[in-house]
């Protein structure tokens, strides 16, 4: 017995319901902000997908306590939260290397493994028929990211052996490879002469651009949290004394899809030495609530994290190996702030010019390895107690228990999923188009 689709009138409430929720208070407080967020997802499904990561887990919300492959453990790992095919790209990492691997972690969290292979999974279906794929096509890319992620999370499951490298200048090839050699182009001077000038023989944030100038007391506020920010990074992070000093502060609004209403600033530092050129720009941001975390109700999850600035740093330290030196966290007016670098070195994966089925099969077995070397790294080992046992053991013991019904789960859900945020996006464009949405 087939289970009945809500109507368009049915689903646009649902929607409307959902981003009350996730939305509602930081709406009212900017409007503008999320003006210009929706007029981005109304850009494209894929676009609309990327800001929706609240409606996606509201859909979910049925597997929370359960589902295929999910058990005690697998349902209760560090997951990264927003898992889709564009946030992948280049950071230098602690030890001065670059590295291509998963980024933006302002929505991770701990749950259910599979949540983040399916949001990533259906994605790729909404890349595939953005670039006019075969139904077939496109089954193939996601049989092939869950068979790239099964390989790697068996062979870190069979440790202890040789390390697995990460995606380096060295090791990696096709997109991943011209995204760290652009990144390698890329300079810190750049990054300051694009942000900041010199006046009176010292660097400073330039008028402009999206910089906020500050008052004095806005400035006081904002210069105590970066104290306290100083006390949670670790002691090998400055080089010298002088890396602590302020030279600048400016208000930013937030930016980005994921980012609307958030407030946030920027802080120049002196850099590991006097010449001008390697100063640092660090960004200070009120971090979010993650979408997951409203339908994963664990006491000892929640309890965890003194505030989301908190739990934003924790999960991308436990997730990321050898993190930014900077990552840290505060709070600001009693809300829970997430520092670090706005780094010169970061360069996203670009789908653009991603069109032969070859080279879009390469990136997508890469996107599946780094995924599970994420998952993998976020465990006992990892020094945090929340997970407390081998995450990819459990994950390939889970796998291993129904190996052929692994990859036809994701490429059911990828197609079912895709086909609904198409229909979602049309819904919610219609929304908007005419003034349905509230506080718009």
């Amino acid at each position: 017995m087939s289970v009945p689709q809500p109507t368009a009138a049915e689903r646009g409430e649902h929607v409307l319901a959902v981003f009350d929720t996730a939305f509602g208070e930081l709406l009212a407080a900017d409007p503008a902000a999320f003006r210009v967020k929706f007029r981005k997802m109304a850009g494209s499904a894929f676009a609309f997908y990327r800001g929706t990561a609240c409606l996606f887990y509201a859909d979910l919300a049925d597997e929370a306590e359960g589902g295929p492959y999910l058990d005690e453990r697998t349902g209760r790992v560090w997951i990264h939260g927003d898992l889709h095919a564009e946030n992948f790209g280049t950071y230098l990492d602690a030890n001065g290397r670059l590295v291509f691997n998963v980024n933006d972690f302002d929505e991770a969290y701990v749950g259910p493994f599979t949540w983040d292979l399916k949001r990533l999974a259906a994605s790729l279906a909404l890349i595939g028929y953005a670039k006019a794929l075969s139904d077939e096509q496109i089954t193939h890319l996601v049989r092939i990211f869950a068979a790239s992620y099964r390989e790697r999370i068996h062979a870190l499951a069979l440790g202890p052996g040789e390390e697995l490298p990460p995606f380096t200048l060295d090791t990696a090839d096709g997109a991943l490879l011209a995204a760290l050699r652009d990144a390698r182009a890329l300079t810190r001077f750049g990054l300051l002469d694009s942000m900041t000038e010199i006046r009176d023989f010292e660097r400073r944030f330039s008028p402009g651009g999206g910089a906020i100038e500050l008052d004095a007391a806005a400035r006081y506020k904002v210069l105590a949290a970066f104290d306290g920010y100083l006390e949670t990074l670790p002691e090998s992070s400055l080089a010298r004394p002088d890396s602590y000093r302020v030279k600048d502060v400016v208000g930013r609004r937030g930016i980005g899809i994921g980012s609307a209403g958030l407030p946030s600033y920027n802080i120049l530092l002196e850099g590991p030495s006097d010449a001008l050129e390697n100063d640092v720009v660090i960004y200070l941001k009120q971090a979010q609530t993650p979408a997951v975390s409203r339908h994963v109700t664990d006491p000892a999850v929640r309890g965890y994290f003194r505030h989301e600035g908190h739990r934003t740093v924790i999960s991308q330290r436990a997730l990321q190996a050898h993190a930014d030196p900077w990552l840290g966290w505060t709070e600001l007016d009693g809300a829970g702030q997430l520092v670090a670098e706005v780094s010169p070195y970061a360069v996203d994966l670009d789908w653009s010019d991603i069109d032969d089925p070859r080279d879009i099969a390469l990136t997508v077995a890469d996107l599946g390895r780094a995924t599970a070397t994420m998952h993998a790294a976020a465990d006992e080992s990892s020094g945090h107690s929340l997970v407390p046992f081998s995450t990819e053991r459990a994950i390939d013991a889970a796998i291993a228990a129904d190996e052929e019904g692994f990859g036809a789960l994701l490429v059911d859900f990828a197609h079912a999923y895709g086909a609904r945020a198409r229909a979602d996006h049309q819904i919610f464009v219609d929304l908007f188009r005419n003034g349905r949405i509230p506080g718009l």
